[in-house]
């Protein structure tokens, strides 16, 4: 060990190294280091204040002043002239000034201490929120094992192309999103989604950049650039929503400006109305102005916001939750209606073949291979669905499909050994007699909230494919953890009245709206806010942007198409209604910890005021006071990163 620090130390090559890392780690920490050593000063000058030259003690505490409120100093100073208003860093400033100018040089140099280690306090915050961030950017790889003609090459990541074959062997950092198209392996996607089980990933499954392969080789088909991956997308969110501001915050923010004008104007009143009025000093007026611009300082109201929401939307991001802004967090907690899609909210999203029905005169094995050869041609989720279930037979034939017609909402048509064949809705089989034999199973299968396919051959109904998209594992118990928190729910969903009905009894919905377009999903939605003021929308297609952005807020499952997470106010990147729960909870001890903080700030500036004016209150007092109450109100928002 002693031979490889010997080495280090003795390498030319590192000591740019060490200088960037004493830049980084001053640049991460400076406003402390600041804080911390103008609060050593003033400790050695109130020490050694008998013991030294009355210039040498003036000098250390000007020193003090200097280095501890520099930074904040030129805050305020360029704050001023950007904006053109006055902020709390300059009533801090002038009263440590003020507080130097009448004698009081130790009250002043323990102000500017205190404010600079409050400010440092709430730059710690503003980096615990981005370490998430950077977190994120850290675990994307930046090469990959690129797979050309069955030999690898390792490329960067950034000049991976859509199509590529990427090679990641276990205990790898997936580098980029793609679907995996060989080998089985467990994939480590907690940084992600905040899931600490590894979830099992297999052909046809989609993997994301910056997840861990455990233990199997994967050859994986690259489906997203490189800047379009889903950690990019993420990091983008989270800077998105640091930088937005809630309604409460641009209120205080507002408000300070107008604020910190009335202090300035009253102190300025009290520079001379007290000694005329009730005779006090000019030393004694003088020095309860200046308390009263030290006290008076809206510091720790101004403080009572930022830090807490910044807590909270690091805590739900590191959680799977991605809030786009501080509005979203803090509006959540009023929700009393919430309106889910049902296909791929609801529901996993991947239906399957549950039961299958034929006229006794049908060969079924040969049924079989004519709806593969037919449904393969389709893009449709039910006919992947089908030519999943029939794979086996499409391998016993090679029928030839000829004048193959697909029309939308209903099915597919084609002739194969020149018999017409139709598998589609019922849409397609509209002459129906109540004696047909199908009738019967096709009803009980839709009471099942079963998707019932129709087969038919030169015009008659010859089987009957039954499909279930079933409902999630977490979907009842996220359900039951609305109602107890006094939030309807309603499904609202494309499906027949039978299907919905089912679906909606399953889940232990309060109600569903059935057979909804785009258009009716926004209008129903306007019904809800009429009647329930708050309201959020959850789903994740395309046909539910429009009544995401209508919602009050607006939902979207993690493996949503874009549309639906570019309009939504909220991503669960972990398709959990049950994180939905969480977030309302955590939204609920915000807007909590935020009305205590502004409370508390308030009351100790009210208290403080009134007893300067009864000259109950030295400058000492005051400052611990009121930059006491700073600390305390930062330390409190703190508490929700936990």
């Amino acid at each position: 060990m002693s031979n490889l620090i010997r080495t280090i130390i003795n390498n030319d090559n590192m000591e740019p190294l060490f200088k960037n890392n004493y830049m980084f780690f001053l640049k991460k920490h400076g406003e402390l280091i600041a804080a911390l050593l103008s609060g050593i000063i003033i400790l050695t000058a109130w020490i050694l204040e008998d013991k030294m030259p009355n210039s040498l003690w003036i000098t250390s505490n000007l020193i003090a002043f200097v280095i501890g409120g520099f930074a904040k100093a030129k805050e305020g100073i360029t704050n001023s002239i950007i904006y053109k208003e006055l902020n709390v860093e300059l009533l801090m400033i002038f009263a440590a000034i003020g507080s130097a100018i009448i004698g009081y040089w130790t009250e002043g140099a323990i102000l500017i201490f205190i404010f600079a280690l409050s400010g440092a306090l709430e730059t710690y915050t503003m980096q615990k929120s981005e370490r998430e961030l950077s977190a994120l950017m850290d675990i994307q790889p930046e090469q990959a094992l690129r797979l050309i003609h069955n030999k690898t090459e390792l490329v960067d990541v950034e000049d991976l192309v859509i199509g590529d074959y990427i090679l990641i062997k276990p205990g790898e950092r997936i580098p980029a999103d793609g679907i995996i198209t060989k080998g089985k392996s467990s994939v480590d996607e907690s940084a992600l989604t905040g899931e600490s089980i590894p979830a099992t990933k297999q052909c046809d499954a989609e993997v994301y950049a910056g997840t861990v392969n455990l233990n199997g080789s994967l050859t994986v088909k690259i489906s997203k650039l490189s800047k379009d991956s889903f950690v990019q997308k993420i990091m983008e969110l989270v800077q998105s929503a640091q930088s937005e501001k809630s309604p409460s915050q641009l209120f205080i923010e507002r408000f300070e400006s107008k604020y910190v004008k009335i202090v300035l104007i009253t102190v300025g009143v009290m520079l001379f109305l007290p000694h005329f009025l009730f005779g006090w000093s000019w030393t004694d007026t003088i020095y309860r102005a200046m308390i009263l611009l030290v006290v008076a300082s809206p510091c720790a109201l101004v403080a009572s916001i930022m830090p807490a929401t910044l807590s909270a939307i690091s805590n739900a991001a590191r959680n799977g939750i991605l809030f786009k802004g501080g509005v979203h967090i803090e509006n959540l907690s009023n929700v009393k209606a919430i309106a889910l899609d049902k296909t791929g909210t609801l529901t996993n999203g991947t239906p399957h073949v549950t039961d299958i029905h034929f006229a006794k005169e049908i060969d079924e094995h040969y049924a079989l291979q004519v709806i593969n050869a037919i449904e393969k041609e389709s893009t449709h989720p039910l006919a992947q669905a089908i030519v999943n279930y029939t794979k086996e037979e499409q391998r016993r034939s090679d029928l030839l499909v000829e004048n193959m017609q697909e029309e939308v909402g209903k099915g597919v048509s084609a002739t194969i050994d020149g018999d017409n064949w139709v598998v589609g809705s019922g849409n397609f089989f509209n002459q129906r007699s109540d004696a047909d034999w199908y009738n019967a199973i096709a009803e009980k299968l839709a009471t099942e909230a079963k998707t019932v396919v129709y087969i038919a051959k030169n015009n008659e109904v010859v089987g009957l494919i039954a499909l279930k998209d079933d409902v999630r594992n977490d979907t009842i118990k996220a359900i039951q953890s609305f109602k107890k928190a006094g939030i309807h729910t309603i499904m609202l969903t494309g499906d027949n009245e039978t299907t919905a009905q089912a679906i909606a009894e399953e889940a232990q919905l309060d109600g569903y709206i059935a057979n909804c377009m785009p258009a009716d999903k926004v209008t129903e939605i306007k019904k809800l806010k009429e009647k329930y003021t708050h309201v959020a929308m959850i789903g994740d297609g395309i046909n539910d942007a429009p009544a995401l952005a209508t919602a009050d807020i607006g939902i979207a499952m993690g493996a949503g198409t874009d549309v639906a997470l570019e309009t939504a106010d909220i991503i669960l990147i972990k398709n959990k209604l049950k994180k939905i729960t969480n977030a309302i909870q955590l939204s609920t001890r915000m807007n909590r910890i935020v009305k205590q903080n502004i409370f508390f700030s308030i009351s100790v500036i009210c208290v403080l005021i009134i007893t300067n004016f009864f000259q109950l209150l030295d400058l000492p007092l005051g400052v611990l006071g009121h930059e006491g109450s700073t600390i305390l109100v930062i330390l409190n928002g703190l508490r929700l990163l936990r």
